[in-house]
């Protein structure tokens, strides 16, 4: 087990972590972060911590608070930062929740030597393999310049968060295969990565370890590896399956392909899909989707006059709509933020305790279509409250998010705009709100004039918002 010995890895395992099943064969693992004790030598870069947080503009800066279950990597000026080793494996199965600073750069190593990369690159439209999610390349120092690297491999989309978002990544690993002389007989193999939901990478051969490795050699078990010397990031949820026995083949590791060719739309260019939507076990049935360019889109509720997902990545899979005889649905092709069951956006509320409304029945709502601008994005139009509502929506400069605009011409006294409603709202800085445990950013304009409210609503928090006569605002993602 090179040098990590089997009594290193049951002292992990005792030491830090909860376990069910037999390690000679398949252990699910799940590490509670209470303090460093597990990890091989931690330097001073690596803390324990109850929460942690990012700032949009602030660059390789993580703020956290005492506490356990999150472990924090701040590498500091004239502090020797190092990399972080754990639990030795053979075949792996790694799932969990990372949070990187503005500008950060880290990464994941099985077994010390195949890095899946963590970097911030939130707001690159074409991906590489250095990219978030993506399968370092190799290094040959002895090539020429510009062909030093060599065998890495990008991501099939971008389906990376903003800086200070949690994002959730799984990792499947088959580590290299040994005869009883120790010879290797068969590469490692990433078997699957998704990213925020995403498929990025499937059944990928490795030919050998990607750039920086622990050691540039090829071993049946070796310790996991969080990079700790290139930028700040945090990590929680670490949930890890160890095979003591290899698993069977690639091909049994490999979630099914469904025998139907999928039908996808492009957004090449700013488009526009009508079709049924499914969220959750709710079907909107006059749901707009809109694609752009930027691979920023959303889908609008006509019935209801709201937002209900966002997302980054492809644009729609119409499978389900267009093959055989279809359903009418379609559904998003890239990394999805869905905002729960559809309400109406705005409401005349007796005080601002009083509860959202779960339809627009009563309040005169009545769908006016769109109209689109000479580059084909949509203003949704609609009546309610006798007063007409203007719902414009632009892909927000570097591909941050969506920014949306919207006009009443006769605003009704105790007339409220719903910004979000989740388990979780919290205060970022003035104007700008951290919505379900970090998931997404809502960002107010002028929040001193128009101020915002959260407010309790059934076991839920409600982001509200006073309406004057226009109302600006941002979805970070």
């Amino acid at each position: 087990m090179n040098s990590y010995s089997k009594t290193k890895l049951l002292r992990t395992i005792i030491l830090c972590i909860m376990i069910t099943g037999a390690i000679s064969s398949r252990a699910q693992v799940y590490m509670t972060l209470k303090d460093l004790g597990v990890f091989e030598s931690p330097s001073s870069n690596w803390h324990i911590a109850g929460d942690v947080s990012a700032d949009l503009n602030t660059a390789n800066r993580l703020v956290w608070t005492s506490g356990t279950g999150v472990l924090v990597n701040q590498p500091e000026q004239g502090v020797q930062a190092h990399d972080i080793l754990f639990f030795p494996h053979n075949d792996l199965d790694l799932e969990l929740d990372y949070m990187m600073a503005k500008g950060s750069n880290s990464g994941i190593y099985l077994q010390g030597r195949y890095e899946i990369q963590l970097l911030d690159s939130w707001t690159n439209l074409t991906t590489k393999a250095g990219d978030n999610g993506g399968i370092y390349e190799r290094w040959n120092d002895s090539k020429p310049d510009g062909q030093k690297g060599f065998d890495g491999h990008a991501p099939r989309q971008n389906a990376t968060r903003a800086p200070g978002l949690w994002q959730h990544i799984k990792i499947s690993f088959q580590a290299p295969r040994f005869n009883e002389s120790g010879q290797k007989i068969e590469n490692a193999r990433i078997l699957r990565v998704e990213l925020n939901g995403v498929l990025l990478h499937e059944n990928v051969e490795l030919s050998g370890p990607t750039r920086g490795p622990l050691v540039n050699d090829e071993v049946a078990t070796g310790p996991l590896r969080f990079q700790g010397d290139h930028g700040p990031v945090a990590f929680r949820n670490i949930r890890l399956t160890a095979y003591g026995k290899p698993k069977s083949s690639p091909a049994a590791n490999i979630t099914a392909r469904d025998p139907i060719d999928p039908i996808f739309i492009n957004s090449n260019n700013n488009t526009i899909l009508r079709s049924f939507m499914d969220i959750d076990t709710f079907r909107v049935t006059h749901a707009v989707s809109v694609g752009s360019p930027q691979q920023v889109q959303y889908t609008y509720d006509m019935d209801r006059g709201s937002i209900i997902q966002v997302w980054r990545g492809g644009f729609l899979d119409a499978t389900p709509m267009w093959h055989s005889r279809g359903d009418g649905s379609s559904r998003p092709a890239g990394s999805v933020i869905r905002f729960g069951k559809p309400v109406p956006s705005l409401a005349v509320l007796s005080g601002p305790d009083a509860p959202w409304p779960k339809d627009s029945v009563g309040t005169g709502y009545r769908p006016k279509g769109y109209r689109l601008d000479p580059d084909d994005r949509p203003t949704f139009l609609y009546q309610v409250y006798n007063t007409m509502v203007k719902d414009k929506n632009l892909v927000m400069d570097g591909r941050q998010g969506i920014h949306r605009e919207i006009e009443i011409d006769k605003p009704v006294v105790g007339m409220f705009f719903r910004l979000a409603e989740a388990d979780k709202i919290e205060l970022a800085s003035d104007g700008t709100y951290l919505i379900d445990d970090k998931t997404y950013y809502i960002r107010v304009e002028d929040p001193v004039v128009i101020k915002p409210v959260i407010r309790d609503s059934n076991g839920h928090k409600q982001l509200i918002i006073p309406v004057q006569k226009n109302l600006s605002y941002s979805i970070i993602f």
